[in-house]
C-alpha cells in the first residue's frame, strides 16, 4: 500500500461511517439509514478545542496542589503534566486528522492495535465519563446553592440533569453551540482572572499592596511534603501535584470523540490541534503561576476541598478587599460544571457508540434519530448520572474526590492507549510505505512524542496512590480508587483476547483505505474572506 492511497481515490475505499466491525477483521453494515452527521462547526471544534475541558481543576483543584507543592512546585508539576498532554494531543491530531471516524482513538485502536486493546480502552474511557457526569452535576447544584442554601440539593441536581440531557438530545449542533457559549465564559473567567491577579500582584487592588514574588521567599518556593525534609520532601511535593495537574487536563482528547461529527474535519482538526500549546501556556500555566504569586501555600483556606472559598483566586481577591467577585466567580463556575457534564455526557454516549461500532457492545447503541442523535447510547449515559443524589448527602466532598480521583486515573490511561495506538499506526506507515507528510496533519516530533506519552502516562498512574504508603496515611477508598483502573485495564485487555480469539493487528495488514472516500467527500476549501472581520473571525476560528 503507498501513499498515494490516502487521497481516496483507492477503489476499496467504503466511504461510509455505519460499519460495525465484529472480530475475526471483516465488516457488516449497521443501519445504512441512521448514522451520526457532521453538525460541529469550525467555531465549535475551536472552542471546544481551547476551552472546553477547563473546569473546576484548574479554578478550584489548583489549591491543594499550591498546598502540596509550593508554587514552584506547583509551576513545576504543571508544566510536566502540560508536555505530556502536548504529546498526546499531537500523537493523536496526527491520526484523527487523517481518519476523523466516529468513536475517535477507540475506532484507531481496533484498526492499528488489536480489537481487544479497543476493548479496554474504550470501556475504561466510557467509564471515566460516565463517573465524572454525577459527580460534575453535583457540583453544579452545590454551586447554585451558594444562592440558595435553604433548597434541598436535590431539586438543582434534576435541573441540571434535565439541562444537560437536553442539549445532548438536541444534536451535536445544539451541544456546539451550548459549548460554544460555555467555553467562551470560561475562557473570558481564566483571562480575566489572569489580568486581575497581575494587577492584584504589582498592587494594584484596593489594599494597594505590591505583593511581587513575596510568597516564593515566604513560606518558600517549595512545600516539604508531610513534614518530610530536604530534597526528599520537596520532591514529594512536586510528585502530589501530578495527579491533581492531570484532573485538570483530563478531557483534552474530547475534539477526537467529536471529530466523527465535524464539519471539514481536515481543515478544522489540525487547526484545533495547533492550537493546544497556547491552552496549556496561557491558561493551565500561566494561570497556576499567576496563583503561586498570590497566595501562599500555607494559607489555611487552601486546605477546604470544594466551594469557592478555596479557589486561590477567590482567596487573592479577598484579600486584596475586592467586593462581590465571589459571587461572580461562582456563577462562572457553575457555567464551567454545566459545560464539563454536558461534556461529559457527549463524551460518554459517542464513547459507548464507537464500541458498539466496533462490536465491543450491544448494536441498540448504534441506534440514531432522523438527526442523527445516539439516543440509545445519550440515555444509557445520562442515567448514570443520576449517582448525582449521591452528593446531596453530608458526605458530597469525598463522593465527588472518589469519582474524581477514578476519572483522573482512567484519563491517564485513555493517553496511554492514544500513545500505543499511535506507536502502532506510526509502524504501519513506514512498513506500507505511505509518507507521513502527505498526511492533513504530522510533527517531526513523533515517534519520540509518543514514546514520552506512553511511558509518562503508565508511570504517574503506578504512583498516583503513593501517599497512602506514607506513615499513618494509609486510606484505604484513595488507595481503591487510585489502582482499581489500573488493575482492571489488564484484566480486560487479557480477557478480550481469549473471549474473542484476537490478536494484534500486523504492520502489513493495517487499514488505511477504509472511509476515506467519504472524509474527502467532506472536505472543502473554505470560501476566502470578504472583509478583514471575516480574515480575523476566520484565523481566530
Amino acid at each position: 500500500m503507498g501513499a498515494e492511497k490516502i487521497d481516496g481515490t483507492n477503489p476499496l475505499s467504503k466511504g461510509e461511517f455505519s460499519d460495525v466491525s465484529d472480530h475475526d477483521g471483516d465488516s457488516v453494515q449497521a443501519s445504512p439509514r441512521r448514522t451520526l452527521h457532521r453538525q460541529l462547526k469550525n467555531r465549535h471544534i475551536a472552542m471546544i478545542s481551547i476551552g472546553g475541558v477547563i473546569g473546576t481543576g484548574l479554578f478550584v483543584g489548583t489549591a491543594n496542589s499550591l498546598m502540596w507543592g509550593g508554587p514552584v512546585g506547583l509551576l513545576l508539576g504543571y508544566l510536566t503534566m502540560g508536555s505530556i498532554v502536548y504529546c498526546v494531543m499531537i500523537t493523536l491530531g496526527e491520526m484523527i486528522a487523517f481518519l476523523p471516524i466516529p468513536g475517535g482513538h477507540i475506532k484507531l485502536a481496533e484498526r492499528f492495535v488489536d480489537p481487544a486493546f479497543s476493548f479496554a480502552m474504550g470501556w475504561n474511557y466510557w467509564y471515566s465519563w460516565t463517573i465524572v457526569s454525577p459527580a460534575e452535576i453535583s457540583a453544579a447544584a452545590l454551586l447554585v446553592d451558594y444562592w440558595h442554601p435553604s433548597v434541598n440539593n436535590s431539586v438543582w441536581v434534576v435541573m441540571c440533569f434535565v439541562v444537560v440531557v437536553t442539549i445532548n438530545m438536541l444534536g451535536a449542533g445544539a451541544y456546539g453551540e451550548a459549548e460554544f457559549v460555555f467555553a467562551s465564559i470560561k475562557v473570558i473567567t481564566i483571562t480575566g482572572l489572569i489580568i486581575l491577579g497581575i494587577v492584584i500582584d504589582l498592587g494594584g487592588g484596593p489594599n494597594h499592596d505590591r505583593i511581587g514574588f513575596r510568597y516564593w521567599k515566604n513560606p518558600g518556593p517549595f512545600v516539604q511534603y508531610n513534614g518530610i525534609g530536604g530534597a526528599k520532601g520537596r520532591f514529594l511535593g512536586w510528585a502530589a501535584v501530578l495527579t491533581q495537574a492531570a484532573f485538570s487536563f483530563i478531557g483534552t482528547e474530547i475534539v477526537a470523540i467529536a471529530a466523527g461529527e465535524a464539519k471539514n474535519p481536515r481543515r478544522t482538526l489540525p487547526k484545533a490541534i495547533r492550537r493546544v500549546y497556547i491552552r496549556i501556556l496561557l491558561f493551565y500555566i500561566g494561570g497556576t503561576f499567576i496563583i503561586g504569586l498570590l497566595v501562599p501555600s500555607n494559607n489555611l483556606l487552601l486546605q477546604l476541598s470544594s466551594g469557592t472559598a478555596a479557589s486561590p483566586f477567590v482567596i487573592a481577591i479577598e484579600t486584596a478587599g475586592i467586593k462581590s467577585l465571589p459571587s461572580i466567580i461562582n456563577a462562572c463556575l457553575l457555567t464551567s460544571a454545566w459545560s464539563a457534564s454536558s461534556s461529559d455526557l457527549y463524551t460518554a454516549s459517542r464513547a459507548i457508540y464507537g464500541l458498539a461500532a466496533s462490536g465491543n457492545a450491544p448494536k441498540f447503541f448504534l441506534r440514531t434519530t432522523r438527526n442523527g442523535v445516539p439516543y440509545a447510547a445519550v440515555l444509557f449515559s445520562a442515567s448514570f448520572s443520576l449517582l448525582a443524589f449521591m452528593a446531596v448527602s453530608t458526605s458530597a466532598g469525598s463522593v465527588f474526590d472518589w469519582f474524581s480521583n477514578m476519572t483522573s486515573v482512567a484519563g491517564l490511561m485513555t493517553w496511554f492507549g492514544i500513545s500505543v495506538t499511535y506507536l502502532r499506526f506510526y509502524k504501519g506507515m513506514q512498513v506500507q510505505g505511505i509518507d507521513r507528510k502527505t498526511l492533513p496533519y504530522y510533527t517531526n516530533l513523533q515517534p519520540y512524542a509518543a514514546w514520552w506519552g506512553t511511558g509518562a502516562t503508565i508511570t504517574v498512574c503506578f504512583f498516583s496512590g503513593w501517599s497512602v504508603f506514607l506513615k499513618g496515611n494509609w486510606s484505604t477508598a484513595t488507595f481503591v480508587t487510585n489502582y482499581i483502573l489500573l488493575i482492571t485495564w489488564p484484566i480486560m485487555y487479557v480477557g478480550a483476547r481469549f473471549y474473542y480469539r484476537t490478536k494484534p493487528v500486523a504492520a502489513e495488514d493495517m487499514d488505511f483505505v477504509s472511509d476515506i472516500a467519504e472524509i474527502v467527500a467532506d472536505s472543502y476549501d473554505e470560501p476566502p474572506p470578504k472583509n478583514k472581520m471575516e480574515a480575523f473571525w476566520q484565523w481566530l476560528m
